[in-house]
């Protein structure tokens, strides 16, 4: 995939985003209108081709090759397979920073846990219940968002949430340590409460 830079973009992405990934200084726009074109012209790409090319897109510490390993696991979300949150859930751990693990988050594991069949979302929850006790504040804020696409979409008559169990799901989130919760954390836990009403 061939993307435009812009040096000053990328300078400014830098400064705004900070972390420790370099930047190209495209678009989001650009990014995605990639992604896109890459799939029209490559229409047959399967389930273990997705998965792979997001591996490799991902690999470079770059902000727009990772945006487009996210974007591509969006526009093929319900044919991913539970298994595939282990790739996910290290893509979360080095993604640090909004702008990756929420989408990871809500637009790609929140739409696969509603593809997947009853026995396949029952094992990818114990996953996120997992993940909402793990250290990582990152892998717990991906874990408190993940159904919020869901419960927003409650009001149309989508979604059979366990209530019960996003509840508990924050409550393990937000009590990692006895010393302080990451603000990380309770950005994502904020929303999710909003949607929850």
């Amino acid at each position: 995939m061939q993307l435009e830079a812009s040096p000053y973009r990328a300078a400014a992405e830098r400064e705004r985003v900070g972390g420790a990934l370099d930047f190209y200084g495209a678009s989001v726009g650009i990014v995605r209108g990639t992604v896109r074109d890459a799939g029209r012209r490559y229409p047959g790409l399967g389930h273990d081709d997705v998965t792979a090319l997001a591996s490799v897109l991902w690999r470079p510490p770059v902000f727009e090759r990772r945006l487009a390993a996210v974007v591509l696991l969006q526009s093929h979300a319900p044919e991913l397979i539970g298994t595939d949150l282990t790739r996910i859930e290290g893509f979360v751990r080095e993604g640090r920073m909004p702008q990756l693990v929420d989408l990871l988050a809500v637009d790609v594991v929140g739409p696969m846990l509603r593809a997947l069949d009853r026995r396949g979302r029952a094992r990818a929850e114990l996953v996120l219940d997992r993940w909402a006790r793990d250290p990582d504040e990152w892998l717990r804020r991906a874990a408190v968002l993940a159904p919020l696409r869901e419960l927003k979409d409650r009001d149309r008559g989508a979604a059979d949430l366990d209530l019960d169990r996003i509840a508990d799901r924050i409550s393990s989130a937000i009590r990692p340590s006895a010393e302080a919760v990451d603000a990380v954390v309770l950005e994502a836990v904020d929303r999710v409460r909003a949607a929850l009403g």
